[in-house]
């Protein structure tokens, strides 16, 4: 059984003491940074599959070890945070955060966000093909017949999900369970609709009449024959 390494990037010393403890319990090797400059030294050092970091350091922000962690390539990334507001969460996010979760948070939610992630980011590099798209979610690339697309974090893991599930009516709720883990307190039906808006217009020739991501009406959406 393959044993990961997570960098934890907080400068609350409780908070480090405690959730190093429980994730090394949980079979995880787990280092240790008070902050921005220390994480992207230690990254620089060495590997790791996860970075679960801070928003707010003393010394930076989370925003930047999250950059440095998608430069190395597949290295997930999540955010915990003392804030609820919708734009930070989705500015981490939309920088390649592979989830958040919001303090005070219980360690057991925490150790399945962290097995969600890892599985959905090391569980594989096979890539995904349907009609002209390819992904890569090795390099988390994606190509369209015209070359390729450039899509944010959201919109990736949305159409990794519906890659994942070629033919199948993916309900609206089962779409944000997996994207969000059943988490994100500020993820509802118009955050969905959005994205998956913004998707379609970047992978579809013509978005109002979809070729890929098509509506079931009254059921959800479906990839596929």
């Amino acid at each position: 059984m393959k044993v990961y390494r997570i960098l934890l990037v907080e400068d609350d010393s409780q908070i480090v003491a405690g959730l190093s403890e429980y994730l090394q319990a949980e079979g995880f090797i787990v280092d240790r940074a008070a902050g921005q400059r220390q994480a992207l030294r230690k990254m620089e050092e060495g590997a790791f599959e996860l970075v679960l970091v801070d928003i707010s350091l003393a010394d930076g922000n989370g925003y930047a070890v999250c950059a440095a962690a998608k430069e190395k390539g597949n290295m997930a990334v999540i955010f915990l945070t003392a804030s609820g507001d919708e734009y930070s969460t989705v500015a981490g996010l939309d920088m390649g955060a592979d989830d958040y979760i919001i303090k005070p948070f219980r360690p057991r939610e925490l150790v399945s966000r962290i097995r969600s992630v890892l599985r959905r980011t090391q569980g594989g590099s096979q890539t995904l093909e349907y009609r002209g798209l390819r992904v890569d979610p090795t390099r988390g690339k994606v190509n369209g017949p015209e070359g390729e697309i450039i899509l944010s974090a959201l919109e990736y893991r949305l159409l990794l999900v519906f890659l994942q599930h070629k033919g199948e009516v993916l309900s609206r709720g089962r779409l944000l369970e997996e994207i969000w883990d059943a988490a994100g307190e500020f993820v509802n039906d118009n955050t969905l609709t959005v994205y998956i808006k913004r998707l379609r217009e970047k992978i579809e020739t013509d978005p109002q009449n979809p070729e890929y991501i098509r509506t079931v009406r009254g059921l959800g959406y479906k990839l596929g024959e």
